[in-house]
């Protein structure tokens, strides 16, 4: 099989070997291994990696956010969890007050900050 290394994958597409690395962790490009483990890139994935570039320019977009659609189409769970998300509205807890809303809600922000 003919193949290119990720070095020279890199060199021929013009992504870095370290977005490389990132493009295959995000599931979009699956390069073929070596024996020895090392990353060989044909010409699907060199075909996969133009058309992903054609792509963020012509939506300007980021690799981060292909990588999330296709874990949205993967994940039904995230999917719904994320679609719900969308559609719904905020609503005032019912045990917290109109005048105390917002109070609480900064609240707790700062404790998610606090623990992160």
């Amino acid at each position: 099989m003919q193949a290119l290394t990720i070095n020279e994958a890199a060199s021929t597409t013009g992504w870095s070997a370290r977005m490389l690395r990132y493009v295959e962790q995000a599931g979009l490009v699956a390069p073929a291994r070596s024996a020895s483990g090392y990353r060989l890139y044909g010409a699907a994935q060199l075909q996969r990696l133009g058309t992903l570039k054609e792509l963020l320019a012509q939506f300007e977009i980021s690799l981060s956010d292909v990588a999330f659609a296709a874990r949205l189409s993967t994940n039904a769970e995230l999917r719904d969890t994320v679609q719900s998300w969308l559609q719904s509205e905020a609503s005032r807890p019912e045990n917290v007050e109109a005048e105390d809303w917002l109070r609480f809600e900064q609240d707790k922000h700062e404790k998610l900050i606090a623990a992160a």
